[in-house]
């Protein structure tokens, strides 16, 4: 998925796009980041590759950290969400995941949770891209998450 197309479509709708990521580790606001004349359409990144990061920066709940740990749909909408309300942005897209090496049972590695948010609400999924190294489940979290916000602003 080209960023360029997810800029040009931001542009095109007047909206900006904030990140929240964790494994991705600011690879996706690089990616748009890297388009001439992003601006237009990127307002910020939040990095927030801790738990205690992702409480005090996006606001998620401890609780929530706690119950179904930091690789869940439930961190991903709460970190989409938290971008959503301190930014700028009409659309935010968060990562968290298992890039690896390593992973249990539970979690494998490869394992990744996106989120989506926009003032109409937010939706969250999980791909497994299996235990295909670091910096292959890296980069295709970020080919998803340029999808995902693609796709969202083709509704």
């Amino acid at each position: 998925m080209s960023a360029e197309a997810v800029l040009e479509a931001l542009i095109a709708r007047g909206l900006m796009l904030a990140t929240a990521e964790s494994c991705t580790g600011g690879m996706i606001s690089a990616a748009i980041t890297d388009v001439a004349g992003s601006s237009a359409g990127f307002d910020r990144g939040y990095v927030t590759y801790t738990n205690a990061a992702k409480t005090q920066m996006l606001g998620v709940a401890q609780a929530t950290l706690a119950t179904h740990g930091a690789v869940s749909e439930e961190v991903a909408a709460e970190m989409a969400a938290g971008a959503l309300e301190r930014s700028g942005a009409g659309i935010t897209i968060a990562v968290t995941g298992i890039a690896g090496p390593g992973g249990s049972e539970h979690k494998p590695e490869g394992r990744v949770c996106f989120g989506l948010a926009t003032t109409a609400g937010t939706r969250t999924e999980t791909v497994e891209f299996g235990a295909i190294g670091r910096a292959q489940v890296r980069q295709a979290s970020v080919d998803h998450a340029l999808a995902l916000v693609l796709a969202a602003l083709s509704d």
